[in-house]
């Protein structure tokens, strides 16, 4: 599941989306996204204290903040205005967003805060990885299993997920803490999901590394 391969084939339709945002500053749509992160980490915090219901909100916010993080890059490519300080500030802020998302999904009392920080560090290095690549002269690196767009996507999901199975519908399976047992340990949606990250992350990071290494020319 890699969306980033599919990035060239729905260019058409992303400039047109892109479209409404042309005269906003690139920079200020990467400030958004990571602004929606925020918003999305916010609210996952005070789940635990109010209603799975707000758990919509979260789903949404993370998408609004995956759609921002790639109209600024076609708003730049567009107006002509993509540059080294506005790639950079991209990077950075994806990271940030990262760590707040999961942070906040951490402490929203529907996660293992030990599988959410094995899951971050996961993240993290399949973005280093794809990033070193760039620096070593071999641009910027999106194969593997697990690309920016996809854990958005599936963290959306599970969240969306987990806001329908901690509501007393008829298919409600239990309390949060009761929804899938394995060998006397409980797990719930988001739970797999991180637990998704973790090993799909380091597949994706380890890939990675070997493809830059054999790319790189042999030592004296």
């Amino acid at each position: 599941m890699v969306l980033e391969g599919y990035r060239a084939r729905f260019r058409p339709q992303l400039k047109r989306l892109a479209r409404p945002w042309l005269g906003w500053p690139p920079d200020r749509l990467s400030w958004l996204a990571f602004g929606l992160a925020g918003g999305a980490a916010a609210v996952a915090v005070i789940v635990r204290w109010t209603t799975p219901w707000l758990f919509l909100a979260v789903a949404l916010l993370i998408l609004l903040s995956g759609f921002f993080d790639v109209i600024d890059g076609e708003v730049a490519r567009a107006t002509h205005r993509s540059s080294a300080r506005g790639d950079l500030l991209d990077h950075v802020l994806d990271r940030y967003a990262d760590v707040v998302i999961v942070a906040g999904i951490a402490l929203s009392g529907f996660a293992i805060p030990s599988l959410a920080l094995f899951a971050l560090a996961s993240l993290l290095l399949t973005s280093y990885m794809g990033t070193q690549a760039q620096a070593l002269g071999q641009g910027r690196l999106y194969a593997g299993l697990l690309s920016r767009a996809d854990r958005l996507v599936v963290l959306a999901a599970a969240v969306f997920l987990e806001f329908d199975w901690s509501l007393p519908w008829p298919w409600a399976p239990g309390a949060p803490w009761e929804r899938f047992a394995v060998g006397g340990l409980s797990f719930t949606v988001i739970d797999v999901a991180l637990l998704y990250f973790v090993i799909a992350g380091q597949w994706t990071a380890i890939a990675r590394a070997r493809r830059i290494f054999r790319a790189l020319p042999p030592g004296p």
